[in-house]
């Protein structure tokens, strides 16, 4: 086997900062019990904040990005794992504290990985990625606080970024009404595609002015913006309802009162993909290789690209530019 390998590399000491595609050995990776074989990896907004010298998510430098990865087992020390099983492994510390998807091997602990379910080759895995396992999670615990297809429309926010792409496409296929906002006009065709019913802009639903309470309109709401239209959207949700919000886009201060919680029985679900216990994971991953998986999920890649083709990709999701998946060959 190869000992050495490429690997996207982001360095920082002191005034200097570096983003190269670097050689690496097998050596130069952390401790982990499975070494993996990386065949996709996916780019997120995360990884994004990883690569500029602001972004404040890394927690030592030199770190190799990527929060997503798909592929196969090499060697593992873990009895659970064995050369050649398909594997995934997202959040926790990868990319951020330790060296993530975007080299062609990895080294991950063992209680991160998770096996590729039956229904998902490791390229549909990593279409899903964070994203759709984020967008998924959201919709189970709408379930799990009672929104069902028949109890009203559900909103999705931010409907063409990964998460709200994935949950319009999820519940959409689930039989839900979905209501899909987005700020750009020329992706209506592409949310209509995804299965959404209604596409509203973003002042439909935050037109600048916050009230406690406004008219009830959705039973449920996916959203990974947060914001001042969080707290908007908070104050629309009919009686009972829920918000499932995993996003901070639009800010972090949530400017809202009480009311809706204490006058309509509103719940606001936080949805953390990052330290999700294992038995949820496992669960989530199970469904999107069966019931939740997309019937899009072709249409929910943007582009697949390479380890070279990173640097210039990675910013346009701070600028807003993403539309959809992009996916890394590796």
């Amino acid at each position: 086997m190869t000992q050495h390998f490429e690997a996207l590399v982001v360095n920082k000491q002191e005034n200097d900062f570096s983003l190269s595609i670097q050689q690496l050995s097998l050596g130069d990776l952390p401790e982990g019990e499975v070494l993996i074989r990386v065949h996709y990896s996916g780019v997120n907004y995360k990884d994004s904040l990883a690569t500029i010298p602001n972004g404040n998510i890394v927690a030592s430098y030199p770190i190799v990005p990527g929060i997503d990865l798909a592929g196969v087992v090499v060697s593992s020390k873990d009895p659970r794992y064995k050369e050649g099983d398909e594997v995934i492994a997202t959040s926790y510390g990868i990319g951020v504290s330790h060296f993530g998807g975007y080299g062609e091997f990895a080294q991950i602990p063992a209680e991160w990985v998770v096996p590729l379910p039956e229904g998902l080759t490791l390229k549909e895995a990593m279409i899903i990625g964070t994203a759709g396992f984020t967008a998924a999670l959201s919709v189970m615990r709408l379930e799990q606080n009672g929104v069902t297809p028949d109890s009203g429309n559900v909103l999705v926010t931010g409907a063409t970024g990964g998460v709200g792409s994935f949950a319009v496409s999820i519940l959409s296929k689930l039989g839900y009404s979905v209501e899909a906002s987005t700020g750009k006009k020329s992706e209506h065709a592409y949310i209509k595609e995804l299965g959404a019913t209604k596409i509203l802009s973003r002042e439909d639903v935050y037109n600048g002015t916050l009230r406690p309470l406004g008219k009830q309109k959705w039973i449920g709401a996916v959203d990974p913006v947060g914001g001042d239209p969080l707290a908007s959207v908070l104050s629309q949700i009919i009686y009972g309802g829920s918000v499932a919000v995993s996003g901070l886009t639009a800010g972090t201060n949530l400017p809202t009162t009480v009311f809706p919680f204490i006058l309509r029985g509103v719940n606001l679900l936080g949805i953390d993909s990052v330290n999700c216990p294992m038995e949820t994971r496992l669960q989530v991953w199970k469904r999107l290789a069966t019931d939740f998986k997309p019937s899009h999920l072709k249409q929910l890649i943007q582009q697949e690209i390479t380890l070279k083709e990173l640097p210039t990709v990675l910013p346009t999701l701070l600028k807003g530019e993403a539309r959809g998946r992009t996916i890394v060959k590796l």
